[in-house]
């Protein structure tokens, strides 16, 4: 099966070697979103404005890749700091509601430079 590598301008540039998404046929791998703004600026001491920016990202590339994050069938999301947790869950609901809702992880982690990380899996089949 073959792939194709997702590149947008309309979220945070890859801080490594890898892809901001992978469409391998029905699914779209998402990779981590940042609290990065498209212009490499770091959003980094008020939480709600950099999960707002992560999940932004995150749907940015989702539709780069002619997807949206209501086809998200796995959710991942990597906290700094799980008292930050109630916060998260408040901005999940504004950009993935509260029906039909993916899978998903919830981890603290050991983040450098930044509070939070999310990636996700979208299935664009029938």
């Amino acid at each position: 099966m073959p792939k194709r590598i997702i590149v947008t301008d309309k979220a945070a540039p890859p801080g490594g070697p890898y892809s901001q998404a992978v469409v391998a046929g029905d699914f779209v791998y998402l990779a981590g979103a940042c609290p990065v703004l498209p212009d490499g600026t770091w959003i980094r001491d008020d939480f709600k404005a950099a999960a707002r920016q992560s999940f932004a990202n995150l749907a940015a590339v989702a539709e780069a890749a002619g997807a949206s994050l209501s086809q998200a069938v796995r959710v991942g999301v990597y906290l700094r700091d799980f008292a930050d947790f109630p916060a998260m869950n408040e901005i999940y609901v504004e950009f993935l509601g509260t029906e039909n809702l993916p899978a998903r992880t919830t981890l603290p982690v050991a983040l450098e430079g930044f509070q939070i990380e999310i990636d996700a899996v979208l299935y664009t089949g029938k």
